[in-house]
């Protein structure tokens, strides 16, 4: 067995085989520019494009003209936020999103309350779920965009995207969500949960890095955005410059292939990830975080009490590729956003785990992960002075 194993598939998957062998002629053979409409090179480049956006469109149930390629999900956030803050201005300046939201969405908003427009900031259910009542409430007149992720990337709990998407229709609001996680390991379907703007990426379903994609609904309603990278008018206005071809076609393969394994690969995983819990959770004082019935079927995450955070992660590192938190703030040394606001004290914040298991991931490794986290919590338990005061309590 390789070491690490490698359990930190919500930061970024490995490529599929079949995924680079379908980019591999777009390097050297077919190097075409998708815009280049004059010649052969540039017609077939643009023909494996549009092929690759049908199949991110079947992958969530979307016309494939409703897809817009973006460098990533960063790219995409920003676009869909900043587009609807700039298109929408004459109708209202306020967007409502929630604590627990990745820090492209967050930061995203950030900047627009420094450009004058107003932010409402949902608090989460100790289970990571938002409270419907009380985003409807924070609805107002001037209120044009609901920014709520489908699945959040450190607990993996899913929110009821289809009751949001109610509300936001019911009081005339858009309504964008970040289906990064979620897209390739559950079922979407935009039409059947009502979502007006979605954030997709290749990176997170076996595809290649530097290539997302913006989900932009053309009819009931038809939504518009102001562009954010202006130059050529590519990708119906709304994203200027040279298609990455390569990445893209990759994108597509990874988005078919998600699509037609995603229900074993889901079961298997569930398997895989009950296994791994109900074993963790045996070492006593050890919690899973947010909901248990409303998640993705890959991902745990796990507080263990009395340990120094820190010295898991070292204790483990060596042997067990697994993160605390989002990748996008593990350079930080605050404990993770995202449990604080499930009400987690920043002991218990530092000493959570994050496992999401993948593709490659198997029986045997999940076997090896679950010996070697027993082992680091009762060695580093046997030197926590918390640990021996609260066996004596």
């Amino acid at each position: 067995m390789k070491l690490p194993v490698y359990l930190d598939n919500n930061a970024t998957t490995p490529c599929d085989p079949r995924v680079v062998e379908a980019m591999l002629p777009y390097f050297t053979e077919n190097f075409g520019n998708a815009a280049s409409r004059s010649h052969a090179y540039g017609w077939t480049a643009d023909e494996a494009v549009e092929y690759a956006r049908e199949q991110v469109a079947e992958l969530i149930g979307a016309d494939p003209k409703e897809i817009i390629f973006t460098s990533g999900a960063t790219e995409a956030d920003n676009l869909a936020i900043k587009g609807v803050f700039e298109m929408y201005a004459g109708k209202g300046n306020h967007v409502i999103t929630a604590a627990t939201e990745h820090k492209a969405v967050l930061d995203t908003c950030r900047h627009i309350e420094k450009l004058g427009g107003e932010v409402t900031w949902l608090p989460v259910q100790p289970d990571g779920l938002i409270d419907l009542p009380t985003l409807e409430s924070a609805i107002k007149p001037n209120t044009i965009l609901i920014a709520i992720m489908y699945a959040n990337n450190e607990t993996g709990v899913v929110q009821p995207v289809k009751a949001i998407s109610d509300i936001a229709r019911k009081h005339g609001v858009l309504f964008f969500t970040d289906g990064v996680q979620a897209a390739g390991k559950i079922p979407l379907d935009v039409n059947r949960d009502g979502i007006d703007i979605m954030a997709l990426t290749a990176h997170k379903m076996y595809g290649p890095k530097g290539v997302g994609a913006l989900y932009v609904r053309r009819r009931n309603p038809r939504v518009k955005l102001t562009a954010q990278i202006d130059g050529g008018g590519h990708e119906r206005g709304m994203r200027s410059g040279t298609l990455n071809v390569p990445s893209i076609v990759g994108f597509g393969k990874a988005a078919a292939l998600a699509k037609t394994e995603m229900h074993d690969e889901g079961v298997r995983l569930t398997g895989l990830r009950n296994k791994l819990e109900q074993e963790l959770l045996t070492v006593g004082e050890a919690y899973i975080n947010g909901n248990i019935r409303h998640r993705l079927p890959h991902v745990t995450n796990i507080s263990f009490k009395h340990v120094e955070g820190e010295g898991l992660l070292m204790g483990i590192s060596k042997s067990i590729a697994i993160s605390s938190g989002s990748a996008c703030t593990s350079a930080s040394l605050e404990p993770s956003y995202v449990l604080k606001a499930l009400g987690l004290s920043d002991q218990e914040a530092y000493s959570s785990l994050r496992f999401s298991l993948g593709r490659f991931t198997t029986s045997e490794q999940v076997d090896f992960t679950i010996e070697q986290v027993k082992k680091s919590v009762h060695e580093l338990r046997q030197l926590s002075p918390l640990w021996e005061l609260h066996k004596s309590a």
